[in-house]
């Protein structure tokens, strides 16, 4: 058994194999250390939007709520639409770059749009 393996359920350091599945006594929790370190890999990487979607370039998004634009007194509406998006690593968690029309080219937060 691997020294370090815990129940990702509730940290329970009793735990124990049976065939391909880990087991805790403590939670009843069953799962494939295997499986779930691929899926954990491909999940922290992708970006989701509000209803976690996982979003990529060129996606067209609907922004959920009004947003203030920092530095003016414009707001983008909440139902509007946004086409062709391109996902950025930028600061403060604004990760799709884009052009929303009547405002033009900005970065906004994925936790704000979803999927259209």
């Amino acid at each position: 058994m691997d020294a370090d393996l815990r129940c990702p359920q509730c940290n329970s350091e009793h735990v124990y194999q049976d065939g391909s599945l880990w087991i805790c006594p403590e939670c009843a929790h069953e799962w494939n250390p295997d499986a779930a370190a691929g899926a954990a890999a491909v999940d922290e990487s992708a970006v989701r939007d509000a209803n976690g979607n996982i979003l990529a370039d060129g996606d067209s998004v609907t922004v959920i709520k009004d947003l203030k634009v920092k530095g003016s007194s414009l707001v983008i509406k909440g139902g509007t639409k946004v086409k062709g998006i391109r996902l950025t690593d930028g600061a403060n968690g604004h990760n799709i770059s884009c052009k929303i029309d009547g405002i033009g080219a900005m970065d906004l937060k994925s936790e704000f749009v979803r999927k259209a």
